[in-house]
């Protein structure tokens, strides 16, 4: 963890760690993890996301995730009951966050006239908030996970910051209309 933060305390590629550890190998290690193990297993998620989906489905928000992660991740959180009505990987949209790209695409996606009326929930400042920001939508910062407690968001560009998935279904009503 001391290494990862390091990486990004000096604002580089989270990539370079393996690179620091001797693990310039790694993308072939990743492979083969994948090859053995598949993709995304139940014990991947936080206990609280599918929940969390579930109670902000019920409040009427419509739901998307899209993420940096390959194609294929699609079907396996399908499978694992990750319900939204958007589903999107950089693998297949061709583009990845923080390319401004990748945030117009979700926002053709959530078929949203005005980008202030998508919440974009995630835990990196640098990959997450400040683009979604900056691409008008409201901006929910999670801390959690090592992004969500190495990087600082002093510039206050969260319109919601959150400890945890039922935090953020909790403080939803009060900062978000569906």
């Amino acid at each position: 963890m001391a290494t990862l933060g390091g990486c990004v305390a000096r604002g580089e590629d989270h990539e370079r760690v393996f690179d620091r550890l001797g693990r310039s190998d790694w993308r072939a290690l990743e492979s083969e993890k994948e090859a053995a193990f598949g993709g995304f297993r139940s014990g991947d998620l936080y206990p609280d996301a599918l929940p969390t989906l579930a109670r902000l489905r019920q409040g009427g928000y419509r739901l998307a995730v899209i993420a940096n992660q390959p194609a294929a991740r699609h079907g396996q959180l399908a499978a694992l009951g990750v319900n939204a009505d958007v589903m999107a990987m950089s693998g297949r949209l061709g583009v990845a966050k923080p390319d401004p790209a990748f945030f117009a695409r979700a926002l053709e996606l959530m078929a949203s006239p005005d980008p202030a009326d998508v919440a974009y929930v995630g835990d990196r400042v640098d990959n997450d908030v400040r683009p979604a920001a900056a691409a008008g939508m409201r901006a929910v910062r999670i801390r959690r996970g090592p992004w969500g407690l190495l990087q600082d968001d002093t510039d206050g560009v969260a319109a919601l910051v959150v400890g945890s998935l039922d935090e953020l279904a909790a403080r939803m009503p009060e900062a978000f209309t569906p």
